[in-house]
């Protein structure tokens, strides 16, 4: 596991694709958490959730950064570099209640 991410550069001003997980929504499904794809704005579900779409985003798309789309959450992960990391004077994003 690397110590630091090596993607930074594929980090992009993003916008939400939607206000829930949006493959959930297309199919009817349920999500527990919420995480967006720093690269493209892609909502998806957390790995708790039945469908998984965040990873299954990662692994289609291949963009590596997603930050929690939880109200009062931070944090970033790094699929390719395996890391959880916080970014000084990231914006916050949070799903509307």
């Amino acid at each position: 596991m690397s110590q630091t991410c090596t993607h930074l550069d594929q980090v992009v001003e993003v916008e939400p694709s939607s206000d829930g997980c949006e493959d959930c929504l297309r199919i009817g499904g349920r999500w527990v958490h919420l995480r967006i794809c720093m690269s493209c704005g892609h909502v998806g579900c957390c790995d708790n959730s039945p469908n998984r779409h965040a990873t299954a985003h990662f692994h289609s798309q291949r963009h590596p950064i997603i930050q929690s789309y939880e109200p009062g959450e931070d944090w970033w992960y790094c699929y390719e570099d395996d890391l959880a990391f916080d970014v000084d004077g990231a914006p916050s994003f949070a799903h509307p209640t």
